[in-house]
């Protein structure tokens, strides 16, 4: 069990891009504490967030989400695997960096493709598996992205091992 880095960090990225695999791998290698917040935002609200959008609205659970990342801030040694949308919200990205440091895993579209092709679970992507619509959708989120992060790493044709320990090395710096 190493531990080599104490405060929290925050993935960040579009889906499909690896942020629950790299943050469940944190997790063990380093014994942190993990958050996937939509796991627990759909969980107190007792519902899908599929269905949180469509009963409450996008405004309603994008303010679960910075009510979620205030909570955070009394954490340490947490990993917060944060929804994709999370840093579209300038509040939101406020929030993390008081939290801890964000990463912004990235990949290729066709590399989200392939990982996400068999999952539908993911509202804004059903219908549209295609690399052109999810090039497109993340273009829209580049920006934003890049301007979160406090760190970039890419996952394409990496081991969560490989992406864990380029995101250690650079924290440490």
């Amino acid at each position: 069990m190493e531990k080599s880095y104490n405060g929290n960090i925050l993935l960040i990225g579009f889906m499909g891009a690896g942020k629950s695999t790299v943050a469940d791998y944190l997790k063990t290698k380093y014994s942190m504490d993990l958050v996937e917040m939509d796991q627990v935002i759909a969980g107190r609200e007792g519902m899908s967030i599929s269905d949180i959008f469509s009963t409450h609205g996008e405004e309603y659970f994008r303010n679960l989400e910075t009510q979620l990342l205030i909570e955070l801030q009394s954490h340490g040694n947490t990993v917060v695997s944060c929804g994709g949308g999370v840093p579209m919200r300038e509040r939101n990205v406020k929030e993390m960096k008081k939290n801890g440091k964000v990463v912004l895993l990235t990949a290729k579209p066709e590399t989200i493709l392939e990982r996400v092709k068999d999952d539908h679970s993911r509202p804004l992507l059903e219908g549209n598996k295609t690399v052109a619509y999810i090039a497109e959708l993340m273009e829209k989120r580049r920006e934003k992205y890049e301007a979160a992060a406090d760190i970039v790493v890419a996952t394409d044709g990496r081991s969560a091992e490989e992406i864990c320990e380029e995101i250690i090395g650079k924290l440490q710096v």
